[in-house]
């Protein structure tokens, strides 16, 4: 996988926190002064309908938003599995909630991972953090950003309203990453 350049996909239904993911890969990517686009897509609704967006991150300036293949697809449904799977690339990474998502296709060529990120979001005491333990599952496994670059995004992004939640969205991060470290040898 290039880190000079990753292509994300980030799909789901409308309230699982798709494009806060987005967005903080986005942000975190002009944090570490990389070249970013982020290009959200909303179905008919917000809370309930289908919701992805795509990410292009690069140390070379990007010329289109648009992209064929992902490097990386993060599929929080199984609508969102079955439609985005056929687009990650060879040698890219298909990560996605297992706890939503049972017995998926397995495209070859590509890693796929599933995380139980509804589950380890409950065990937490916060089901709405569910986006940020893939996230963490995400950043594990790519070592694409700082833990600083991430914690000061979260906390521009959530803002004073939503301080109280900085620290269990923290939690939920390292709670991601803590999964893929214990299930490497495993799944990937």
């Amino acid at each position: 996988m290039n880190m000079n350049s990753q292509k994300v996909t980030i799909a789901g239904f409308g309230g699982q926190g798709v494009m806060m993911i987005g967005q903080m890969l986005a942000y975190a990517a002009t944090e570490e002064n990389m070249h970013t686009l982020w290009f959200p897509s909303y179905g008919p609704e917000t809370r309930g309908g289908t919701a992805n967006c795509s990410v292009t991150i690069s140390k070379k300036e990007i010329n289109s938003p648009v992209f064929a293949k992902a490097d990386t697809v993060i599929a929080l449904n199984l609508p969102s599995y079955m439609k985005f799977a056929p687009k990650v690339q060879q040698g890219g990474i298909l990560l996605y909630n297992e706890s939503l998502i049972t017995n998926p296709i397995q495209p070859e060529g590509i890693r796929v991972i599933g995380v139980p990120i509804n589950d380890i979001a409950i065990k937490l005491g916060n089901p709405k953090v569910a986006n940020m333990v893939i996230m963490g599952a995400y950043l594990e496994l790519t070592h694409l950003f700082s833990e600083e670059a991430i914690v000061k995004v979260l906390k521009k992004l959530l803002g004073k309203g939503k301080e109280h939640l900085i620290d269990i969205n923290i939690e939920a991060i390292k709670a991601g990453r803590e999964h893929i470290l214990k299930t490497r040898g495993q799944s990937c």
